[in-house]
């Protein structure tokens, strides 16, 4: 498909040199604030076992855990330190927590990058057309917790189906989720030996149960938008509040990181107003008012049932943006 918008008209060359730039510092300084929170949270659900406010520190931890992935995510971009390498790695640890191997998610979110809302091409859309049922179980956690295991044991297996994984790319695929899968098994069988439930108590019961509050976010991004390949129209941003931002990786800018997707994270805020300011307000909604928009819609009809070129789910104020061909 032809793109609709040009990029050239939104930034000048000097401008996008400028945001482009790494910085080491505030790589660290959000990687280890959020590290951190998770260390004190893990502190504080130690601290209550055994009482009611465990509740409460699981649900933090968890959701702390399941937004990692927006670390992930910027890692990938190799956006989060001036440093390949340093991305690299923290890549790979921070994607054996998520149970998200980073070669596996790298090419699937470049495959999105590349061809977003594309039904056939998109590393993030190969799926049926939602249906209310499909939704909410992708919505709560259920689906996406099953694809997620599922997956990375066939891939173990040696058998890869996804459509934009490349021959020459399914060796490394193939190896990376043989390797997660035998570090998983190791720290189970570690666990059994040594009596101790710790990976479930600290790790993956928190963010298995927390999972539907970060799908507010992975869920409002595209969806109900036009799969026409122009970017604003398209991709969705997130009305939100600073401490939220914070916790995304600043990913609410959604638009934005679309549009220039090798700015770092802490320029997205910065961009974001030089696009609105050529192109005028990108599509943004709140969590709750997207979910209650989207899950009206499905009630009424499935997915494909929707225009393709068309966007059908849209804040109550609208709003009107084109941007001009080349």
């Amino acid at each position: 498909m032809e793109a609709s918008f040009s990029r050239r008209k939104l930034l000048e060359p000097q401008e996008l040199k400028y945001l482009n730039q790494r910085s080491d510092l505030r790589g660290w300084l959000q990687m280890g604030s959020h590290i951190g929170a998770i260390v004190l949270a893990g502190i504080a659900h130690a601290m209550v076992m055994g009482t009611w406010w465990v509740l409460l520190t699981g649900f933090v931890l968890g959701v702390l855990l399941n937004f990692l992935y927006a670390a992930q995510h910027e890692l990938s971009h190799s956006t989060v330190f001036a440093n390949r390498k340093l991305n690299e790695i923290w890549g790979r640890i921070i994607g054996f927590l998520m149970i998200f191997p980073r070669d596996f998610d790298q090419v699937m979110h470049f495959a999105h990058h590349k061809w977003t809302q594309d039904w056939n091409r998109d590393g993030e859309l190969v799926r049926e057309p939602y249906t209310l049922h499909s939704y909410l179980l992708w919505l709560v956690g259920v689906s996406y917790w099953r694809n997620r295991f599922v997956g990375l044991v066939r891939r173990a297996r040696g058998v890869i189906i996804e459509p934009y994984i490349r021959p020459d790319e399914e060796a490394k695929i193939i190896r990376e989720a043989r390797i997660h899968v035998v570090l998983y098994g190791a720290i189970i069988l570690a666990s059994l030996a040594f009596g101790s439930w710790a990976w479930a108590t600290f790790w993956i019961l928190p963010m298995l149960l927390t999972k539907p509050v970060h799908q507010l976010q992975n869920t409002i991004e595209h969806l109900g938008l036009s799969h026409e390949d122009n970017i604003l129209e398209n991709t969705r941003s997130t009305r939100t509040n600073a401490v939220m931002r914070w916790l995304c990786w600043q990913m609410p800018y959604h638009t934005a990181h679309h549009t220039f997707p090798s700015v770092p994270f802490w320029k997205l805020r910065e961009l974001n107003s030089k696009i609105e300011d050529k192109a005028g307000e990108v599509w943004r909604m709140g969590w709750i008012e997207f979910q209650i928009e989207v899950i009206g819609k499905l009630r009424q009809k499935d997915e494909s049932q929707y225009p393709m070129n068309e966007v059908w789910v849209i804040p109550h104020a609208g709003r009107s943006l084109r941007m001009p061909a080349e």
